[in-house]
């Protein structure tokens, strides 16, 4: 099945009742099931707003979503996928991130009068390129479309689906209850050719038996004139990363601080206000002799085996906040006592002797004190570093590993005396080739305090598990011979989710929608 050459392609687009409804994960699943259909397919959202990242392979940012929506494709992300990304770094003030460099802060206000007009055509540039280009663009919308007060400037939504000529699917999360009154107010509030554009409705994360949901169903296609498109089961343990911390706040809740058992490890990750690509940590729940809990407040702390410091978008305010929770006090005293910690991006740059500012680029203070356990300072430049890295980890004593990752941070950091590096790395981009390697990060004498720029580096299989092996070695244990293999576990999850949503969403009514025939 395709296109015909010289025409724009098709569109389909989730919309939501409300933020994390599960639009993200669900076009996700379309996205899958379409390509093994045997179709090209790309994802599409205009703006995100996240923490959690995702470094394209030209070294661009885009928001997480939209690469693993592409991951999904099997097809290499692209800023077009998701051409403006908003990342949170104060109440109200937000970097704008536009084809994947910033911009400029922006308060809401400020952006809506002064960037919206701009960003509209950015949008419409960045989806009909798309279209060109694939058989079918799958768009995720953001929030609401019943947010009135923001309806006018809209280019995340209905005004989106417009410009796509999208047939809507509206979501709804049954598990936060409220379900037929969210679905019918959001029709409610639409307008008539809004409403038009709806086709049908999908219930996700239901738990229990669907025969005693039929009624409402009934009542819910009889009152909109609708219809019910799917009843989407809730999945446990999917294994596909969260967009941003709405979502793990969500996970959290379902009881991921669950203590270790006696044969696992316990890693506490601490659980920064502005925590941002927290996927970082997603191999570690893969391992079964692990148990990963976030942790907030010193009450919390336990008796971890490690401790992550992980990243941020505001390094001096999370550092502030570490210092008066007590929980840098944990941190240190942990560290004296020979205890196993891990810094990675702005966590790395609070391991540092100081943190300098003198821009103001990253805060109002030009200078704070960082934690002394690692000897580096780090200066905040304007321009921002992204980029896809390879290279090789000296880590542990059976020789070099390869390792790959990437970097996104606004800080350059130094060496205020020799160190031991853990890892040399360059640009994993084939026009640089022959760039070489350079140092990256710092690791103590006792090989227990780590510092590094590298996003992604326990999703590399060997090192990962020979990191915690230290750590077992350390308690008096055994090692576990073999990591959990994330990228095949990754895969799978793929596969599993287009598996189970295929089997409970009206794909015949889906194809009808978008103008194909199934081949």
């Amino acid at each position: 099945m395709s296109v015909k050459e010289g025409t724009l392609a098709p569109t389909l687009m989730f919309q939501g009742t409300a933020s994390d409804v599960g639009k993200s994960v669900l076009t996700a699943a379309l996205c899958r099931i379409l390509t093994q259909d045997g179709l090209r397919v790309a994802p599409f959202k205009s703006q995100n707003m996240s923490l959690n990242s995702y470094v394209t392979p030209d070294g661009k940012e885009i928001g997480r979503a939209q690469g693993m929506q592409a991951d999904a494709c099997g097809i290499a992300a692209t800023t077009d996928m998701n051409p403006i990304l908003l990342k949170p770094k104060q109440d109200m003030v937000s970097q704008v991130v536009v084809h994947g460099k910033p911009l400029r802060d922006y308060d809401f206000r400020s952006y809506r009068e002064k960037y919206a007009a701009e960003a509209e055509h950015v949008v419409r540039a960045a989806l009909h390129r798309l279209r060109e280009r694939y058989d079918i663009v799958c768009i995720e919308g953001a929030g609401s479309p019943a947010e009135i007060n923001l309806k006018d400037r809209d280019i995340v939504n209905m005004r989106l689906a417009g410009w796509a000529d999208a047939p809507v699917v509206l979501v709804a999360d049954i598990d936060r209850g409220g379900v037929f009154a969210s679905l019918v107010g959001t029709m409610e509030i639409l307008t008539p050719e809004e409403r038009e554009r709806v086709k049908g409705f999908v219930i996700n994360k239901f738990r229990g038996d669907v025969t005693l949901l039929q009624p409402g169903l009934d009542w819910l296609e009889q009152k909109t004139g609708k219809p019910v498109l799917g009843v989407i089961p809730y999945m446990r343990d999917l294994g596909l990363e969260d967009e941003d911390s709405a979502s793990l706040d969500a996970k959290l809740g379902r009881g991921r601080r669950e203590p270790a058992r006696p044969d696992q490890l316990d890693i506490v990750v601490l659980r920064l206000p502005r925590l941002s690509n927290f996927t970082d940590f997603d191999p570690l729940f893969a391992e079964p002799d692990v148990a990963v809990r976030y942790v907030t407040s010193p009450d919390e702390w336990g008796t971890p085996d490690a401790v992550i410091v992980p990243g941020s978008k505001n390094t001096v305010e999370d550092l502030l906040f570490l210092r008066q929770s007590e929980l840098e006090t944990r941190v240190l005293e942990w560290a004296a006592s020979g205890g196993y910690v891990l810094g990675i991006c702005a966590g790395y740059q609070m391991l540092g002797r100081r943190l300098l500012d003198p821009e103001l680029v990253e805060s109002d203070k030009p200078e704070l004190e960082g934690m002394n356990l690692l000897p580096v300072e780090t200066v905040f430049a304007t321009e921002k570093r992204t980029e896809r890295i390879a290279g090789f980890s000296s880590l542990f004593e059976h020789g070099e590993q390869a390792i790959t990752g990437y970097e996104i941070h606004m800080g350059r950091t130094r060496f205020l005396e020799p160190v031991s590096h853990p890892f040399r790395i360059r640009i994993h981009d084939v026009r640089n080739l022959r760039e070489p390697y350079h140092p990256d990060g710092v690791v103590t004498a006792n090989g227990r305090i780590l510092g590094t720029y590298i996003h992604g580096i326990l999703h590399n299989d060997g090192l990962r598990r020979s990191w915690l092996n230290a750590i077992r070695a350390a308690k008096g244990w055994a090692p576990v011979p073999e990591a959990a293999p994330f990228q095949h576990l990754r895969e799978a999850a793929f596969d599993r989710l287009a598996a189970h949503v295929r089997e409970h969403l009206d794909m015949a009514r889906i194809y009808a929608m978008i103008g194909l025939e199934r081949s």
